[in-house]
């Protein structure tokens, strides 16, 4: 398989990594996960993460063909309009985005939400094909820890979101609303039928007790056989009850309230009012 070249980005406010991933005989890009700095107490955004990423395409000499997002995020905002904006390229997600977009559509009552995934450039299918340069794409759709997560094969790398994190912290969190352990147990379950030497890159990564460095690039044949969740001698069954019960103890992410207001928009700032001041609501007892 051919090797991308893949440049990583950690935002250690929110634990994302992003990456940008070329080809390194066109020297086109894809730009996956950027980031939008938010202070939630300050209400401040800020572009610095993002204009790393910029950096980095322009000494570099690349051209950015797509901004991928590998899901609907809950714990930040997005920066692909503004990396759109700098660079270029179609934002893209998995087509399942209208349910997270139907969802939570009631929950904001964003009344002018379209809840077709027309926010993005583009909106891909399971098992569809496409191109960084000569560096052949495919998508895979891995729902459970949401119903739009989508993972991206790129040569011979796997860009896996939210689904599997590093083999000694284990998985996704699934009691989101759409989110399902059963299915993330088999979408899982597609990644690891890779061939074993893939390399898997990581959405996030929040070092895993006893280890003192961050790290979010692993292999398909060590999370087979040393991730403490799901590796080769853990049953469905087991996995299910072992995540539902994980679950049921984890505290709601800082920014989710913030972060699926804007992803849902694929990056965007909802419109200033007559005051000329951008708000995001906190909806009361509704989460």
């Amino acid at each position: 398989m051919p090797t991308p070249n893949v440049h990583a980005f950690h935002d250690q406010a929110t634990f994302t990594i992003t990456y940008v991933v070329s080809d390194p005989e066109t020297r086109r890009a894809a730009i996956i996960d950027p980031v939008l700095d938010f202070d939630p107490v300050s209400g401040r955004t800020s572009t610095a993460s993002a204009d790393e990423v910029v950096s980095c395409v322009a000494d570099t000499d690349l051209g950015v063909d797509w901004i991928l997002e590998t899901h609907v995020h809950a714990d930040h905002l997005s920066g692909a309009p503004y990396i759109k904006e700098k660079l270029g390229g179609s934002a893209a997600i998995g087509k399942d985005v209208t349910a997270v977009q139907e969802t939570f559509k009631g929950v904001f009552n964003i009344k002018d939400l379209a809840t077709d995934g027309s926010q993005f450039d583009h909106l891909f299918d399971d098992a569809e094909a496409f191109s960084i340069g000569n560096l052949a794409c495919q998508v895979i759709a891995t729902p459970g820890h949401t119903p739009a997560c989508v993972t991206y094969v790129i040569g011979d790398a796997a860009f896996v979101g939210d689904t599997l994190f590093m083999p000694d912290f284990g998985s996704a969190r699934t009691d989101f609303p759409g989110g399902d352990a059963p299915q993330l147990y088999d979408s899982i379950q597609k990644i690891l039928a890779l061939p074993g030497d893939t390399r898997l890159f990581m959405c996030h990564d929040y070092k895993a007790p006893g280890r003192d460095v961050y790290a979010w690039e692993t292999s398909v044949d060590e999370q087979r056989a040393d991730n403490i969740h799901i590796s080769e001698k853990v049953s469905r069954d087991e996995f299910v009850k072992m995540r539902e019960s994980r679950d049921s103890q984890l505290g709601m992410p800082k920014l989710i309230l913030p972060s699926l207001q804007v992803n849902l928009r694929a990056g965007g700032l909802p419109e200033p009012e007559d005051n000329d001041i951008r708000y995001l609501k906190i909806p009361l007892d509704a989460v």
